[in-house]
């Protein structure tokens, strides 16, 4: 008898190969989060490694993306511009497809650059990367979900 809602939205970008250019601290972070900061409107979180793994040539307390979680008002407001504006930019966009939602019933869109966001002003922004947003969902069932998703407008394939 519980009613499906959407509890939050996760935006994260992984920086992969860019943490290991020169310049990463001083140019290419704060460029990337300035761009998440005005895709989401919210300041981004940094995620640190956890541990060491000499074959991503990652050490413990580096630096290895970042996340933003959006509730409430923030959380509403991006999902009517995602399904609105940025999934019909996308080049080639025929829907997606159902396979990105997972057994727990989350969704999860990934978006391979980011200038598809209508804020992203594509002369000045310098650094290009790509990010994953994830739908969470109250109700656990894939199912329901997906019925759930239909209803908030998100375009699936056919």
């Amino acid at each position: 008898m519980q009613k499906n809602s959407l509890e939050k939205i996760v935006v994260s970008v992984g920086l992969g190969r860019a943490r290991t250019s020169p310049q990463f601290e001083d140019k290419i972070l704060p460029e990337i989060s300035k761009d998440l900061e005005l895709i989401t409107g919210q300041k981004p979180a940094l995620r640190r490694a956890k541990k060491s793994i000499a074959g991503f040539k990652v050490r413990e307390g580096d630096i290895v993306g970042l996340t933003v979680t959006l509730r409430g008002g923030r959380m509403k407001d991006f999902l009517a511009k995602l399904a609105g504006a940025v999934l019909p930019r996308i080049r080639d966009f025929r829907g997606l497809d159902l396979k990105n939602i997972d057994s727990s019933g989350n969704l999860t869109i990934g978006l391979k650059e980011h200038v598809i966001f209508p804020e992203i002003n594509q002369d000045v922004s310098h650094v290009a990367f790509g990010l994953e947003v994830t739908l969470v969902s109250s109700s656990k069932s894939r199912e329901e979900n997906e019925e759930f998703y239909r209803s908030l407008g998100i375009p699936f394939k056919k």
